[in-house]
């Protein structure tokens, strides 16, 4: 029969290093993608100083890159959008950084301000706009990185029907 004193352990199981797992360097968890772009968000440093405005065109800067992964940095002045697309066969995760964009897709749409964040999969087709009065920013980590965002003539994405 056990009792208590039977019972010897050898230590507590975390000091042992070797039955530790090491701190990934890069993401490769849809949770770790959504924390990068959270600590990146952040971290004014690491992108304020980059942001540009351009009235003709949405403005981006490829940010970071890793094993399979792209960070891109960009800014939307009023009126600008993305066009209904989707990334191809790339993951996402979107943070919007300042201002506010408006997200339409099939299921309707969604204003996002900053520090709204939205994680999609490959085939998740949305139109990005910024309808606000002022400028906005976002961050957009991509998995595997961007290689092809297929524009769509007729969209799959809803008129203005606001979502909770």
């Amino acid at each position: 029969m056990n009792s208590d004193s039977d019972l010897q352990i050898a230590g507590d199981i975390l000091e042992v290093p070797h039955l530790l797992q090491a701190p990934r360097e890069h993401p490769a968890t849809v949770a770790e993608f959504v924390g990068l772009a959270r600590s990146v968000a952040a971290d004014r440093s690491q992108w304020e100083h980059l942001v540009r405005y351009d009235a003709t065109s949405r403005w981006y800067h490829r940010l970071r890159t890793g094993p399979g992964y792209e960070v891109w940095l960009l800014s939307w002045v009023p009126g600008q959008g993305s066009g209904p697309h989707d990334h191809g066969r790339s993951c996402g995760v979107l943070t919007v950084l300042e201002g506010a964009l408006t997200e339409r897709t099939e299921r309707g749409t969604r204003v996002l301000g900053a520090g709204s964040q939205r994680v999609f999969a490959p085939g998740y087709v949305h139109d990005v706009v910024n309808d606000a009065l002022e400028p906005a920013v976002s961050l957009h980590v991509y998995h595997p990185g961007l290689t092809e965002m297929p524009m769509h003539d007729s969209p799959r994405c809803a008129a203005v029907v606001p979502v909770p």
